[in-house]
């Protein structure tokens, strides 16, 4: 043994995300697994594959023993698509990102003022029609930036504009509303558990809101923030009028700016809690057994750096295995952060694919093989 300090018969946890682009957290998992296998072919290996809220959440969720399910529902352009959602007993991940999600727009194709949560209101309502009564709600990837307004008006909620016509689906139109009635939304809400599970902490509006920090992500010039910002703003105030003075204050409350403001929406008409989605996750998926049995975690995510500190699955996973005494270790793409920054977080040590292959493309392409490399060094290094 050169590095580590296992000296009990090893049971290795893999808990990682996804490597964005190139692998996902089974396919993560299955080769970190394969290279420490080569290393000790009889080493005892669990993989929980984790996410934090975003993308990837229904994928943990099936690997962890939830049944996937399946349903029609309408794109963030109002096109139909498919999109799944985990299920176990009365239990349901919805991961908003299946229905409303970047992945979902054409290459090259963004919508900031029109993109829509309709369809991520249909997936939660699926999730109702088959029984679950506890509802996690995964928020994060949106191509939306509409306060959820979308998902409400799937749920039965009314945005009419001065007219007395439904407002256009999107953000931008938001700024026409003048009438909010949540009265007709789907009562089943007033007796399931919603929790909102999210990476992001941020408010609906303002420089640290929904529009300003994600908008661009998504294809939002310099005066789309503002013409969103504005529209958001506006739909609080309608709302207030409406429902009174929760909806100002839940515009401020942590994760209101989740995906485009869909948090905003879970919280103000549909009663959601919020909880750090990696924290929640890792609850969910059961990570708490899995990491009495373990010896060595490893964790970890495409790209370790200043994010990853603030309510990734990989700080996540890390924070429980030290209040564990478990020592971590873990795998990325590349790594920005310092040993000491590791260390704060848990981390003993990190193991880039970049010190295998400098050429960021080359370790895009070949993940899998290189990944399977540096677990192979994991083992060496600390189980050997």
């Amino acid at each position: 043994m050169t590095d580590g300090a296992v000296t009990e018969v090893a049971r290795v946890l893999v808990a990682a995300d996804k490597f964005k682009g190139s692998l996902t957290a089974v396919q993560v998992a299955e080769r970190v697994t394969a290279g420490l296998r080569r290393v000790l072919p009889e080493l005892d290996v669990e993989t929980l594959p984790v996410a934090d809220g975003g993308d990837g959440t229904v994928a943990a969720a099936v690997a962890a023993g939830f049944e996937r399910r399946e349903v029609r529902v309408t794109g963030p352009l109002g096109e139909p698509v498919t999109a799944a959602y985990a299920l176990r007993g009365t239990t349901a991940v919805v991961e908003m990102a299946e229905a409303s999600g970047l992945q979902l727009l054409p290459a090259g194709v963004f919508a900031p003022l029109t993109a829509s949560t309709y369809g991520s209101g249909e997936l939660l309502r699926a999730a109702l029609d088959a029984g679950a009564t506890t509802l996690v709600f995964g928020v994060g990837g949106s191509a939306t930036t509409d306060g959820g307004a979308g998902m409400l008006a799937a749920l039965g909620a009314e945005f009419l504009d001065a007219d007395g016509v439904p407002v256009a689906p999107g953000g931008g139109p938001l700024r026409d509303l003048a009438t909010a009635d949540l009265s007709g939304l789907d009562p089943r809400f007033a007796s399931v558990d919603l929790v909102l599970a999210s990476d992001v902490d941020n408010p609906l509006t303002g420089p640290k809101g929904a529009p300003a920090v994600y908008g661009p992500q998504k294809g939002a010039s310099p005066q789309d923030v503002e013409t969103l910002d504005a529209a958001l703003s506006h739909f609080v105030t309608v709302l207030e009028k409406s429902i009174g003075p929760r909806a100002a204050s839940c515009a401020v409350a942590p994760g209101a700016g989740g995906a485009g403001g869909i948090g905003y929406g879970a919280l103000v008409g549909l009663d959601a809690s919020f909880r750090p989605g990696i924290e929640l996750m890792l609850d969910v998926l059961g990570f708490a057994p899995a990491l009495d049995r373990a010896t060595l975690v490893i964790t970890g995510e495409g790209s370790l750096d200043e994010q990853t500190l603030h309510g990734k699955a990989p700080a996540g996973v890390a924070a429980a295995a030290r209040a564990a005494g478990k020592e971590v270790v873990a795998v990325c793409g590349r790594l920005a952060l310092a040993p000491q920054a590791l260390g704060a977080a848990g981390i003993r040590r990190a193991y880039p694919l970049t010190e295998l292959e400098p050429d960021t493309a080359t370790c895009i392409a070949e993940a899998g093989p290189l990944l399977e490399r540096v677990a192979e060094n994991i083992a060496r290094d600390f189980l050997v």
